[in-house]
Formats: structure tokens, sequence, C-alpha cells
């Protein structure tokens, strides 16, 4: 039988590619991962990468201008959504279900710590402001309004990067820190992101 991937067009290679490379720049970082591991979590050849990316920083820019596409994307059709339901909510809603994919809430923020990195630094202030004025031009939000709700997704990002939800049933001030910053977001939350489960020899979540 011919392998799936040799059926496979160079678009759909592409992305099977960024798939791989956006969960391990997610769990290894910019600096931990490598062009081999993306290679094997793809199932390709790590020259095959390079020929397509060119070099790693290629690669983990490609990545995070699709997870900012992506992003844009979501807060765009949240924007258009039911004007019944207040636009943070929206928004707030379609962040966290693209973030389900842990990824790329992983990798956007390693983009945002790689402000010195004189290639990645640029890339994800120009990315972020991008954000900005989404909310403020097409949202219609006040500065102040765009200015609050990305303070309140950095510290989703932290709450949710840290596995915060790992805890939600042991630790009271975890419950508390949860519905205080998730008043009405918190059920959405705990089924697009679920905690890991204790592996039954360690005890420790996996």
């Amino acid at each position: 039988m011919t392998d799936k991937k040799t059926r496979m067009s160079s678009d759909e290679r592409r992305e099977l590619v960024l798939d791989a490379a956006t969960t391990v720049f997610g769990e290894a970082g910019y600096h931990g991962a490598s062009t081999d591991a993306v290679a094997r979590a793809a199932g390709v050849s790590q020259p095959y990468v390079v020929r397509m990316f060119g070099t790693k920083q290629q690669l983990f820019l490609d990545v995070l201008g699709r997870a900012l596409d992506q992003l844009m994307e979501a807060f765009r059709a949240a924007i258009a959504g039911d004007p019944s339901v207040p636009l943070g909510r929206r928004l707030g809603l379609a962040y966290f279900e693209l973030t389900a994919n842990r990824g790329i809430l992983l990798c956007l923020m390693h983009a945002f710590a790689l402000g010195a990195e004189p290639v990645i630094g640029p890339s994800a202030r120009c990315g972020f402001m991008d954000v900005y004025r989404l909310l403020r031009d097409e949202g219609g939000m006040s500065a102040d309004e765009a200015s609050s709700f990305l303070a309140g997704g950095m510290l989703s990002n932290v709450i949710l990067g840290v596995r915060m939800l790992d805890d939600y049933d042991e630790e009271p001030a975890v419950r508390e820190l949860m519905l205080t910053v998730f008043p009405e977001k918190l059920e959405i939350i705990r089924a697009t992101h679920p905690p890991r489960q204790p592996d039954p020899v360690s005890g420790r979540r996996r």
C-alpha cells in the first residue's frame, strides 16, 4: 500500500510539518527545539524540513505567523457573532477554543518572551499590535477596553501555561483564583483545557 504521506500535496505536507513544529516548539521552546525533533514528530526527514523552511528560525516564524493568523481569524468570527453576547465574552470564548491546541498557546507565549531576539522579537511585537488594532478598528473597543482585554488575555495565558487547572479540584486558592479571573468562562475553559491525568505508577500528572 502506498504510504499516505506520498499522496499528500506539498501544501498538506507543509501543514503536517507546521502542526508538528507547533507541538515541538510549544513543549521545548524556541531554543530547546530542533529541526530534527520537528522532523521526527512529523514523520519526515530532517533534510526535508530544512529544504522546506530553511532554518529553525524561519520555521518558528512560520509557526508564529500561522498561530497569529488563526487568532485573528477566530477574533474576526467572534466580532461578527451574536451581538446579544458581550464582545469581550465572544472574544474570550474564541480564544479559549483556539488555545485548546496547547501548542498554539505555548508558541505565542514563547514568541512574546523573545523580544530581545533580533528577528523573532519584531515579528512578535508586530503580531501583538495587529491584535490590538483589530480590537480597536474592527471590534470597536476603546483604547482602555482593548488594553484591559489584552491584559486579561496575558493573565489567562499564564494560568493556562502553568496548568493551573491541574490543581483546581485539590487547591481552594486555585478555585478562588479561577472563579475570580473567569467568572463566566470557567466551565468552557475546563472543557477545552482538561487537566492531565495522574500516572498510575508515580502519581504524577502526565
